[in-house]
């Protein structure tokens, strides 16, 4: 098992709550960790990782890259911190919760998860949001 979580920008940022909300979410998921590469970056790589694999010329919440089917879960995921910084302001959340969800929403789609239909969507918002309140509460313990 490998989870390893790196930060490409000079923003602190809780990388072992991270990990530890990756971790409770794949339990509860049934799901078990093959390798999973988590890179938090910002704007400028993540709209070039964008344009070169998905062909869209900007910077976007998070992008992931799923290796593995079934439960043993191999791949990556990519989130911009700016994005959730940018995210954070527009829905008045908070800065660190909103990283949680969209962290959450990468482990999602790791594990087959999918967006784009608005039952899919709903779905996804549906898990985020019970993962950040079992997360906070399991904080909190």
């Amino acid at each position: 098992m490998t989870l390893q979580i790196y930060n490409t920008t000079k923003k602190e940022f809780p990388e072992e709550m991270l990990e530890k909300a990756l971790l409770l979410l794949l339990k509860n998921e049934g799901c078990t960790v093959e390798s999973i590469v988590g890179v938090y970056c910002g704007n400028k790589m993540m709209r070039r990782i964008n344009r070169e694999f998905l062909q869209h010329d900007y910077p976007t919440d998070t992008i992931t890259f799923r290796y593995s089917k079934g439960s043993d879960i191999d791949g990556e995921f990519y989130v911009s911190l700016d994005m959730v910084k940018e995210n954070a302001e527009r829905f008045t959340a908070d800065f660190q919760q909103e990283l949680l969800r969209v962290t959450f929403h990468s482990a999602l789609h790791l594990i087959g998860y999918d967006d784009q239909s608005p039952e899919d969507r709903t779905l996804m918002q549906e898990k985020e949001a019970f993962y950040l309140n079992l997360f906070i509460t399991e904080l909190n313990r």
